[in-house]
C-alpha cells in the first residue's frame, strides 16, 4: 500500500481563535510526523502553532491530536538532516522550516506502515 501524499494539519488561528485547516506533504520518523513551511515563520499556520501548539491532524483516515514544534537545524542537526532526506526521497524537494507534530493520544497500531 503506498503512503499517502498529504496529510490535514489543523491549528487554531493566533488572532481569531477560529480552527484553520491546511493540507500540506508530510515523512514519518520514529512514531512522529514531520511537514515544512517554505515560507519559514510567516506562514500563518507557522504563526499559529508559534501561539498554541496544540494541533489535531490525520493521515490516512486516521485522525489524532497533538502537539506541533519547530525543530531547531542547529540544536538538532541530524533530525533536521534525515527529515530532509526523507522529503527529497519522498517529494523531490526539502526546502523549508521543520515542523514536528507529536500524537497526544498515540496508539501504535495506528503507526504502523
Amino acid at each position: 500500500m503506498n503512503e499517502p501524499q498529504f496529510l490535514y494539519l489543523t491549528t487554531v488561528g493566533w488572532k481569531t481563535g477560529k480552527k484553520h485547516r491546511i493540507e500540506i506533504w508530510y515523512v514519518k520518523r520514529n512514531r512522529k510526523y514531520y511537514v515544512m513551511s517554505e515560507l519559514g515563520t510567516s506562514a500563518h499556520w507557522i504563526r499559529n502553532i508559534s501561539h498554541n501548539p496544540r494541533i489535531s491532524f490525520s493521515v490516512n483516515g486516521l485522525n489524532f491530536i497533538g502537539l506541533a514544534r519547530i525543530v531547531n537545524p542547529m540544536k538538532e542537526t541530524r533530525l533536521a538532516a534525515e527529515v530532509s532526506e526523507l522529503m527529497k526521497v519522498k517529494y523531490k524537494w526539502d526546502q523549508g522550516l521543520i515542523v514536528e507534530l507529536k500524537s497526544l493520544d498515540f496508539d501504535e497500531r495506528q503507526l504502523r506502515s
